[in-house]
Formats: C-alpha cells, sequence, structure tokens
C-alpha cells in the first residue's frame, strides 16, 4: 500500500462521516502517562505500538498524542499539509535550533529559506567538495595508527564538523572548535530528550548539576555560532558558500533577513547535521566491527574501482556494497530515531480522525525494522538494497532523510561523506572493539553508541 492508495480511502471515510478514533495504548502511568515507559526503554516501546495499530493514542504528561506506526501513514504524514513541524520534538529543540531557521520553520518562511539554502546542496554543487571531503576522510586514516585506541564519538564528531564547516562555512574551524560542538552537542541533546519525554518544565529551572551543564553548553554553542558569523563579517570576504548566501539573503519584502535568522541558520547547518552524520559515522564503525566480511567486500570493492590508488570522490558512486552498506547502517541505526508533526486543522489520517492541535508523533526506527516490512528485519543486510532485492522493501519503510517539503536537503552531500569515509577507512583498516567499549545504544534526541572504542588493524 502507497500513500496514494490512503489518501481516497481517507476521503471517502470522511465524506460517509465514518472517521474513527484510535485507541489507547495500554501501559500509562499517573501523570506522566505513557511518557514514563518512553523515558525508560523509548526504543522498545516505540517498536510495540504497532502490534496494537497503525494508529494509537498516547499520554505524554497531560497532552494526548497521536502515534502512527506503518509506512502507509507516515508517507501520508509526510505529504500532507494540514500537518506541520511542530510537537515535543521541536519544542525541546527551540532552545537550540530556535524559531527562524529552516529546520523549524513553516509556510513562506520556510519556503523562502529552502530557495536560500538549496543551491548549496545540489547535485551540481556536491562534486565541488569533492577535495574536503577526501582530505578529510585520508586525515583521518593517517591519525588512526595501528595499536591505538579509537574514541570514536570525539572522532566522528571531529570529522563531520570539519567537512561542514570546510564545505558550507569556509571556515578555518580547527580541532577545538570540533571538539567544542561534539561536548556540548552531547550534552544538549541528552537535555532536550529528557524534557520531551518527562515535561517537568519547572524541575528543569532548578540550578540542578544537569541543568546547569545543559545550560552551559547550550550557550556554548551559541557563542561559537557568534565567533563564526562575526568572524565572516570582519574578514569581508564573500566565498561561494552558504555562508555569503545567508548574510546576502532577503525576506519577503526585499530586505536583508535578521540577525536572529542568520544564527538559527548556522546553527541548523552546524549542528544537526553534525550530529546525525557523526551518530552516522560512529555506527557504520560499530556494525563494520561487528561484521568484519563487510569491511573485508569494502576493501575489495575499493581496490577493484580505484586499481589500487586512493580511493576519491570521483569513485563514490560506483561503490555499491559500500553505499549499501551505508544504507544499511541508516535502516537499523538511524540517528534521527523519532519525529513528530502537528495538525493545522481537523483532518484525517489512514480513516482516523484528528483535531486541530495535534500532536503525532512516529518512530523511523520502529517503522525501519518492521518485520512486516522486512524479512529478516533484525539482520545487517547490505544485499537487501540490490536493485533487484529493493523492490521488495515497501514504500516510505526507508525514508532516512524525509520525504516532502521536508526532506533534508542535503542528502546528497551526506550520503557522498558518508561513503567516502567508509570507504577510505575500509581500504586501509578493519576494526576491533577493544576493552571498555560499549556499543549498546545511547538514546537522545538522536541515537549513538554509548562509548564506542575500536582498534585499527592493518590488512
Amino acid at each position: 500500500m502507497t500513500v496514494e492508495s490512503v489518501k481516497p480511502a481517507t476521503a471517502e471515510a470522511s465524506e460517509r462521516g465514518e472517521l474513527r478514533e484510535p485507541p489507547l495504548a495500554g501501559g500509562r502511568v499517573p501523570i506522566l502517562g505513557h511518557g514514563w515507559r518512553l523515558a525508560r526503554d523509548p526504543l522498545a516501546f516505540m517498536s510495540g505500538l504497532r502490534a496494537h495499530g497503525d494508529m494509537v493514542r498516547l499520554r505524554i504528561g497531560p497532552k494526548e498524542v497521536y502515534a502512527v506506526t506503518t509506512p502507509e501513514l507516515t508517507g501520508a504524514l509526510a505529504l500532507n499539509p494540514d500537518f506541520i513541524i511542530a510537537g515535543p520534538l521541536w519544542e525541546s529543540l527551540e532552545g537550540l535550533l530556535g524559531k527562524e531557521g529552516v529546520a523549524t520553520a513553516n509556510g513562506p518562511r520556510h519556503r523562502r529559506q529552502r530557495r536560500t539554502i538549496q543551491p548549496a546542496f545540489s547535485l551540481s554543487a556536491i562534486p565541488g567538495y569533492g577535495p574536503v571531503m577526501e582530505e578529510e576522510a585520508h586525515a583521518l586514516t593517517e591519525r588512526w595508527q595501528p595499536g591505538s585506541t579509537i574514541d570514536c564519538t570525539s572522532e566522528s564528531f571531529r570529522v563531520a564538523v570539519r567537512i561542514a564547516a570546510r564545505c558550507l562555512l569556509r571556515g578555518a574551524y580547527m580541532d577545538e572548535r570540533a571538539e567544542r560542538l561534539s561536548v556540548d552537542l552531547s550534552s544538549v541533546f541528552r537535555g532536550m530528550y529528557r524534557r520531551m519525554v518527562v515535561p517537568l518544565g519547572p524541575l528543569y529551572r532548578l540550578p540542578l548539576p544537569a541543568n546547569r551543564e545543559f545550560n552551559r553548553a547550550l550557550a556554548d554553542l551559541h557563542l561559537l555560532v557568534d565567533e563564526i558569523v562575526a568572524e565572516r563579517r570582519a574578514s569581508g570576504q564573500k566565498p561561494d558558500d552558504l555562508l555569503t548566501a545567508l548574510l546576502a539573503a532577503t525576506d519577503e519584502n526585499g530586505d536583508p533577513i535578521g540577525e536572529q535568522e542568520i544564527h538559527d541558520q548556522v546553527v541548523a547547518i552546524l549542528t544537526p547535521g553534525s550530529e546525525t552524520v557523526a551518530s552516522t559515522i560512529m555506527w557504520l564503525l560499530q556494525v563494520l566491527a561487528e561484521h568484519p566480511e563487510h569491511a573485508e567486500k569494502v576493501r575489495t570493492e575499493v581496490e577493484s574501482v580505484t586499481g589500487g590508488h586512493p580511493v576519491g570522490f570521483e569513485h563514490v558512486r560506483r561503490l555499491t556494497h559500500t553505499n549499501n552498506v551505508v544504507v544499511e547502517a541508516m535502516r537499523l541505526r538511524p540517528a534521527v530515531w523519532i519525529l513528530t508533526r502537528r495538525a493545522t486543522a481537523d483532518t484525517a489520517l489512514g480513516g482516523y480522525r484528528i483535531p486541530a492541535g495535534a500532536d503525532i508523533v512516529y518512530s523511523p526506527y520502529a517503522i525501519q525494522r518492521d518485520p512486516h516490512s522486512y524479512a529478516g528485519h533484525l539482520d545487517f543486510d547490505p544485499g537487501r538494497w540490490l536493485p533487484e532485492r529493493a523492490g521488495d522493501v515497501p514504500k516510505y519503510a526507508m525514508s532516512p532523510f524525509s520525504v516532502g517539503n521536508r526532506k533534508c536537503p542535503s542528502d546528497h552531500f551526506s550520503m557522498a561523506q558518508l561513503s567516502l569515509i567508509t570507504a577510505a577507512l575500509c581500504a586501509r583498516y578493519r576494526f576491533e572493539q577493544v576493552a571498555g567499549s560499549d556499543d549498546t545504544t545511547r538514546v537522545g534526541i538522536t541515537l549513538r553508541p554509548h562509548r564506542l572504542l575500536l582498534a585499527p588493524v592493518p590488512w
């Protein structure tokens, strides 16, 4: 079933007045509702909701939230203009992303902002970033020496931030700023997740250690962005990059966009993108250590495509297995595991009545691991993305960059760097976890391993 077949059925049911109310999920507790289970074991909780229906109602504190559990309804939700970016997730992110950046804006502002940033991520622009991606990918292979222990969290953030900054902001943002961003994001995203699932607003204003750490990290993130913008203005330089486009952008009236919008746009470039790419790199390293046979296949493929020369950007499109490894890692371990929308009017979805103002939540993690959609749903199987098998995956069962007008504009940019980094590392090393490593899942706004420590081993 696809979204095309869902929407007519919804409209027909609406005309007959046969819209249903979704069932209320079991397991809620007083005051916190389902937020308690969502906080304790969120991945298992979200993954288990489909057993209760394709849509269910949840209680998160005092609020009632609708949870969508099937690929076809997540597609219908993303493509329906009655639902906008809003809800508990985005409210928890406002302290980081603000209200004026492309990640959180809606309507005409969002469309204008997309037009401003889209050229930087167009297919024609991506090859221009190739030299930077190559340089940073190979710098990893030089920095990671045999016998050393790699802290994958700091290293993944470092390369993700450096590529984003050097490609999109043309700044010399070296290791110190990448380290600051890595540490700050860890604290901020962990605190924001707590605020989303356990909405105890006044308690988060108390001077408790966790609250002080959250506030410090958030303030430092915004200070870092202010430094980046101020340095560019002071330099008088106008390189052909995204920051130059933002500084020259105008609003709907032809006036320069405000300082707050510039700030929020740079935050949206540096932070969520770096967080999600870095988390994906960590999971790629984890699965390559767990499945050395696929690391070996990547190495063999790279040698075949490059003829034994260093892998470059121009090789990425021909690295079929490498690209499939990246996609399969994103399926099993998506960085973004939960998303929310809000209904702007009384509407319907999948034959269910949705009142104006209602929040809708869904989990890409649950959707992408659903046994209804995937044979061997928990197996790491890159071959499922070969052309002859990919057609077996239902529509919208794999949308790592979302769909519709909220599709991530940097999808091709992100895939290129992830495939190139994977190829460069596997061409030189296989990986083993070492003592003290903990690859269990740390749940925040995004997913990443708790503390992944690896040893690079030459082939």
